[in-house]
């Protein structure tokens, strides 16, 4: 009588096999194309071409610098000083939170608001200029009106949606959670086979630290906007690098002045107003309330997060009172007060088509913002007018 286990044996161990390799390839073949399948080989060689001419590089960001346009631009600049360009700087439109100032690099940012004179004449004589997290010119307040008039050539590498088209090479991709993780990709393509001369496992470390810093904070800390599969391989490759992600959290969000803590307190036992019927929060803070608890630039950071903590809260709002600039107040009638405005939401509802609508703002489905000029009471007004027509009631 045939042993008939014995074969049914072998043949199971056969299909295990070849299933098992063709996982395997499948698997290799997707690692091997999964960080090349975002920019096109044309937007890199034509980059790397226009970098590989300039001697002198600025590297700009947009307005209220945070974890993403910091991480992207100073990445960014880590990463051409490893290439061999000795010339580049980092210029922000003004001053960045304090507890990014522990990033490699960023005591070199010249912050334009204070340094004009130095930066004007750095970008005058600048052969290249590198616009990261931001897709217009407008979304660097005065500083947009320097880089319009520039000659030089411009590469723009952002992920908000409908970008305006201002540069040489146009990077935009709005399905990419931060702009930190496309200056990665821009750099994985450049080191395989896009003409740098080392291998990505020679990226320096502190240029791996300032992405992976973006990359956290534009996800809140992978909690939204995360579940991507590249996401996660581009982080593997940053802690073989080098890159210590424990260190990071702990730089980030446990770095808070007492000030910052007694602020957080006040929004949420004072000033939130919850409207469950739409499943939304809202918390506005006015200059002399800010005042109060000695506001310092990235103070706010965060703070329209909170509400959705609790459990059936799934819209959230935040307004902050501002002095307008000369510019602004020029632009809008000679209003002196600009109001902020953060937006954030859970799961499929999204906030960005009422910010862009309502305050002139956008952003991602979960995460945008808008302004609004003029007083803060006439900003919570038309936010109330209008939030019903575009969150869910559930």
């Amino acid at each position: 009588m045939p042993n008939t286990a014995g074969y049914f044996k072998r043949a199971k161990l056969r299909i295990y096999f070849v299933l098992h390799k063709k996982k395997r390839i499948f698997a290799e073949k997707y690692k091997t194309d999964m960080l090349h399948n975002k920019l096109t080989f044309e937007q890199v060689e034509q980059a790397q071409a226009l970098i590989r001419k300039a001697d002198h590089i600025a590297i700009l960001t947009h307005l209220s610098p945070d974890g993403d346009a910091m991480g992207s631009s100073l990445g960014m600049r880590c990463f051409l000083e490893q290439t061999g360009k000795a010339d580049v700087r980092v210029i922000v439109p003004n001053a960045f939170p304090s507890f990014l100032r522990w990033m490699p690099g960023a005591k070199e940012v010249v912050i334009y608001d204070t340094q004009k004179a130095e930066a004007d004449a750095f970008l005058e004589n600048a052969q290249l200029v590198i616009c990261t997290d931001f897709n217009e010119p407008k979304r660097i307040g005065t500083l947009g009106d320097k880089l319009v008039s520039l000659a030089c050539p411009k590469i723009m590498i952002d992920h908000h949606l409908h970008p305006v088209e201002f540069a040489d090479v146009m990077m935009s991709y709005s399905d990419s959670a931060s702009a930190s993780e496309l200056v990665y990709r821009f750099i994985y393509q450049s080191m395989n086979g896009g003409g740098c001369t080392f291998p990505i496992e020679q990226l320096d470390v502190d240029a791996a630290t300032c992405l992976y810093t973006g990359m956290m904070t534009d996800t809140g800390n992978f909690s939204f906007n995360s579940n991507h599969p590249e996401m996660y391989e581009i982080v593997g490759q940053m802690v073989a690098l080098g890159v210590n992600k424990d260190a990071v959290y702990n730089n980030v969000f446990n770095n808070y002045s007492a000030d910052r803590m007694r602020l957080m307190g006040y929004c949420l036992y004072q000033k939130m107003r919850i409207y469950p019927e739409y499943h939304t929060a809202l918390i506005y803070l006015g200059r002399k309330e800010l005042y109060r608890f000695n506001f310092q630039s990235g103070d706010a950071e965060g703070i329209v997060n909170l509400p959705l903590q609790i459990g059936d809260i799934y819209y959230s709002c935040f307004m902050r009172e501002d002095k307008a600039t000369a510019a602004e107040r020029e632009q809008h009638g000679g209003e002196k007060t600009k109001i902020k405005i953060s937006l954030r939401s859970q799961g499929d509802r999204p906030v960005n088509v009422f910010a862009h609508e309502i305050f002139d703002g956008g952003g991602h489905a979960n995460a945008s913002g808008g302004e609004y000029y003029g007083a803060l009471p006439k900003a919570v007004e038309r936010f109330l007018q209008n939030y019903g027509h575009y969150f869910k009631k559930e």
